[in-house]
Order: C-alpha cells, then sequence, then structure tokens
C-alpha cells in the first residue's frame, strides 16, 4: 500500500515533458513567449558552421527542426495553442504525448557540449548501448561508426528525431534483455594466430 502512495506521489510530482511542433524556425521566439507565459521549456541546439562565398559563420540551430519540449502542458493547453508559431501539440489520440523524462535527460546530457553533438536520422534498430562512463554515463542509445569515430544517437520516439553525440567506444557495454555485455576488441577464438 505505503509503496503505490510512494510512486503515485512521484508521478505527481515529476515534471511532464511535452512536444511542440511549430512553425519553420519559430522555436527560439515560441520559446521565447512560452517563457514569459511561465512555462518550463527546452530547446536542444547544436553549433554548425554555415560556408558562402565570402565567409564562414557559426550558427546555433536546433536540433529537432520544428520541435521544443514544454513541461506541463494538459493544465495550460489554450495558452500554449495560442502562442503565435505554434502548430499542435504532439498528441495520441487526442491527448498530449508525454516524453520519457530519461529521453529528456540523454538529450539534456548530449547538448552539454554544443560542438560535439549533431541531428541524425531517427534509427529502429542497432545495437542499443548504455555509457558506463564520462559525462553521458547512464545514458542509453545506438552506437554507430561516423568515419573514424564512434557516436551515440539518442532518440525521442515520440517525433522519430534522433541526436548523435560523439564518444568513446570504450566507455560504453551493450544493452541486451537486461544483462550488459562489454563492447571493445573481440578477443581471439581458441586456435586463431
Amino acid at each position: 500500500m505505503q509503496v503505490e502512495q510512494d510512486i503515485r506521489n512521484q508521478m505527481e510530482n515529476s515534471v511532464r515533458w511535452n512536444a511542440l511542433h511549430t512553425r519553420y524556425q519559430h522555436e527560439r521566439r515560441v520559446e521565447a513567449m512560452l517563457c514569459a507565459k511561465g512555462f518550463e521549456t527546452f530547446l536542444p541546439v547544436y553549433d554548425t558552421f554555415h560556408k558562402w562565398k565570402d565567409r564562414t559563420k557559426k550558427l546555433s540551430e536546433a536540433l529537432f527542426p520544428g520541435y521544443l519540449f514544454v513541461a506541463d502542458v494538459t493544465e495550460r493547453r489554450l495558452q500554449v495553442m495560442t502562442t503565435p508559431g505554434v502548430c499542435a501539440i504532439v498528441s495520441v489520440a487526442g491527448t498530449p504525448a508525454t516524453i520519457p523524462e530519461h529521453e529528456i535527460e540523454a538529450i539534456r546530457k548530449c547538448v552539454s557540449d554544443a560542438g560535439k553533438v549533431e541531428p541524425h536520422p531517427y534509427l529502429h534498430w542497432g545495437d542499443v548501448v548504455r555509457v558506463q562512463h564520462g559525462p553521458l554515463s547512464g545514458v542509453e542509445g545506438i552506437l554507430v561508426r561516423k568515419k573514424d569515430s564512434c557516436r551515440l544517437v539518442v532518440s525521442v520516439e515520440i517525433l522519430g528525431r534522433a541526436a548523435a553525440v560523439e564518444i568513446d567506444a570504450a566507455w560504453v557495454s551493450k544493452a541486451h534483455w537486461g544483462r550488459s555485455l562489454k563492447i571493445g576488441p573481440t578477443p581471439n577464438p581458441p586456435g586463431a594466430a
């Protein structure tokens, strides 16, 4: 009985994150307006370089173009929907879809170094890994290779979007049916030279 009550209290006290779909390149404006209305928002960004004929410029762009995360939308839906630039609240069967807290925290950890994170195509399958060491410790994602480096792809399933951050492959272990298998150089099979 007490355990059920504790779980209910945690659910009530935890922040419920939702995603908003915004007009093209309106993420920052919508974030500023919602903050002014008293909402807690999260707009993950990354640094990129754009080249023109005469110059190169470092820009900060939305990691998930057209999307913004907002806490506890359900009670104040009208205030959110009347904000200029908001197209829709990402919903399932008419109910605002809740983004799991661990997905938001994984994205927060990845964008803490905006220079090393970048958008990545959403993956449906692959090697699911858990980071064991370093600043991303505890984050789960999909390990992929890009040129000479390894990247951890973290995703927001409800949006069908993902982001990749550079990581040392020695810091991760494979998540497999509830047990972890160490990823690293595979030992030579018996009898191999």
